[in-house]
């Protein structure tokens, strides 16, 4: 087994800051303080890799050190498989990820793809190298929340908490691991389900969790008890999500909110009631069709209880890990009663082209996301809801690996973010360059039925051009490198979805390409929902001068 890290500070080993900025995202998303399985290259989601196999690993590394300023790098699955002259404005890597012909994007076709070393599974964030561990999925799993807390009090968002309710979930992976974290900064009361002891013990010591219990009865004293005193807290305990939902409905426990966010999009990622996780491995590559029939057997034990807890007064939502379509095919046939988390809580936030925006410290150094920090305060003085997420980010969030920070802002703020961002490196304000990208969960970048193109208004959920010409925009527009993914989070055959890294070197050229990039990303959103029918949208449009030729005079 090796140890990779991203290197630090500002001697460069690649013939340029854009491929040095590829080069140690590249690395840091193996870190071991970001990866769950850095020694299978596995980042976050079950299967979610950085790079197909140590060879292609070194291969990477090696071109990104070699590659030309004028030169981009082709990675087919993981896997470098050419090296192109183009252009000093052209991306210096272009990425797909187990990208299959749609009658054959299934997850069978794909395991027997993978076991001839011919592609991966890219999730979203693993195998674009833009992971920055937990906190990348923070902010959205805040604002989620904040959303759930404005539901409950009846409230217009603004000053609504979670203070005296208490949220039931499951999951404690890479993903997963924000929940308990934005439960509390929402001031609630959390259990979270996790059948693998190491990751709520990984989840304590990097402050996502506050507490293990002992047992189910301990974890539901503690949590009615910071409940009943209106107390922020999350208590982790170790469980089969598909046994203590059940048993948690049927005490009768005070809950008021139920998700889960375990590894459902793969079933072989899931553990079946029964089975000891110490067999889960072996089982699941032994028999993978009868593992994923136990799988979705237990799913559908899950959601049959979420379903229970809805019935009985609590909001429930599905937070993007398709286990409703598992569950379904688990033989449940009421799986789909509760609505995923985009179409009842984020979707207005997408018609103004907001999504996950990140930004790393390649210097390594904590005191350059600091700087960062009040710059993004300074720009927008008068949104206090991203001030308090800023704060709290500030005091409660520990780094993985490179120092790195996720706000989410909408179209405008981005552009005016980077352009701030490229001057702070510009003046030595911050010590190094920023590599700027964002989660493939965005405005404009994702085809998901189940997810976040669940229910649109035209009915336009599977058109999958979107996430395409997000791409092709971004590549067209200046980003350091571009990626194109298949079925990331929800699962081979669920969706499309496109990510970008632009990078701010403090260079003119830089500039120039973030305030293009950082402009027509968002945008891509806005268009697309402006497409689908929603007012909000073609309100952003026109205040932003985005350009719709089928509204044009």
């Amino acid at each position: 087994m090796r140890t990779v890290r991203a290197a630090r500070g500002t001697v460069l080993s690649a013939k340029g800051w854009p491929q040095e900025a590829a080069l140690r995202m590249f690395h840091n998303n193996l870190d071991p303080e970001v990866a769950e399985h850095p020694e299978r290259l596995v980042v976050y989601g079950g299967t979610g890799k950085a790079a197909r196999d140590w060879p292609s690993f070194d291969r990477i590394t090696a071109s990104l050190r070699d590659l030309e300023g004028d030169e981009t790098l082709l990675v087919q699955s993981g896997r470098p498989v050419g090296i192109m002259r183009t252009h000093e404005w052209a991306p210096r890597v272009l990425i797909a990820n187990g990208n299959l012909v749609g009658d054959w994007a299934t997850w069978p076709e794909f395991r027997r793809l993978e076991a001839l070393g011919l592609t991966m599974y890219g999730q979203m964030t693993a195998g674009s190298w833009i992971y920055i561990g937990t906190q990348g999925i923070l902010q959205g799993t805040y604002e989620t929340f904040a959303a759930v807390a404005a539901r409950l009090s009846g409230a217009n968002g603004s000053g609504a908490t979670l203070a005296g309710t208490l949220t039931l979930t499951a999951g404690l992976g890479g993903m997963g691991g924000a929940q308990p974290l934005a439960v509390t900064m929402n001031g609630g009361a959390a259990i979270v389900v996790e059948c693998d002891d190491s990751r709520i013990r990984r989840r304590i010591a990097h402050g996502y969790l506050d507490v293990r219990a002992d047992s189910l009865d301990h974890a539901l004293a503690l949590a009615e008890k910071a409940r009943a005193e209106r107390r922020p807290l999350s208590v982790g305990v170790l469980g089969n999500a598909a046994e203590v939902f059940p048993e948690v409905l049927s005490r009768g426990a005070p809950v008021d909110v139920v998700t889960d966010q375990t590894s459902a999009h793969d079933p072989l990622s899931y553990l079946p009631a029964g089975v000891a996780p110490e067999d889960w491995r072996e089982l699941a590559a032994a028999d993978p069709e009868a593992f994923t029939e136990r799988a979705r057997e237990s799913m559908a034990a899950q959601v049959e209880a979420m379903v229970g807890f809805q019935d009985a007064g609590a909001e429930v939502f599905d937070y993007g890990n398709s286990i409703r379509d598992e569950a379904r095919k688990g033989g449940f046939g009421r799986a789909f009663d509760f609505p995923g988390f985009v179409p009842a809580y984020i979707r207005p936030l997408f018609c103004q082209g907001k999504g996950p925006f990140r930004w790393a410290a390649l210097s390594g150094d904590p005191a350059d996301i600091a700087r960062t920090d009040k710059a993004v305060l300074d720009l927008f003085p008068d949104d206090d809801h991203l001030a308090r997420w800023i704060r709290l980010a500030g005091e409660k969030v520990a780094f993985q690996g490179l120092p790195a920070r996720i706000c989410w802002l909408g179209q405008g703020e981005r552009a005016a973010a980077g352009q701030r961002f490229n001057e702070l490196v510009a003046s030595g304000e911050v010590s190094a360059p920023l590599a700027i990208g964002r989660d493939h969960l965005d405005t404009g970048s994702v085809a998901s039925p189940y997810r976040e193109t669940e229910g649109m208004r035209d009915g336009s959920d599977a058109i999958a051009d979107w996430p395409l010409l997000n791409a092709l925009v971004t590549t067209a527009s200046g980003a350091s490198w571009v990626s194109v993914h298949h079925g990331g989070g929800v699962g081979m055959g669920r969706s499309l979805h496109a990510g970008q890294v632009s990078v701010a070197d403090g260079t003119e050229l830089a500039a120039a390409k973030l305030e293009r990039v950082l402009t027509n990303d968002p945008a891509t959103g806005v268009l697309r929902h402006v497409d689908a029918g929603y007012e909000e949208a073609a309100r952003v449009a026109d205040e932003h001068g985005l350009r719709v030729p089928m509204r044009e005079p």
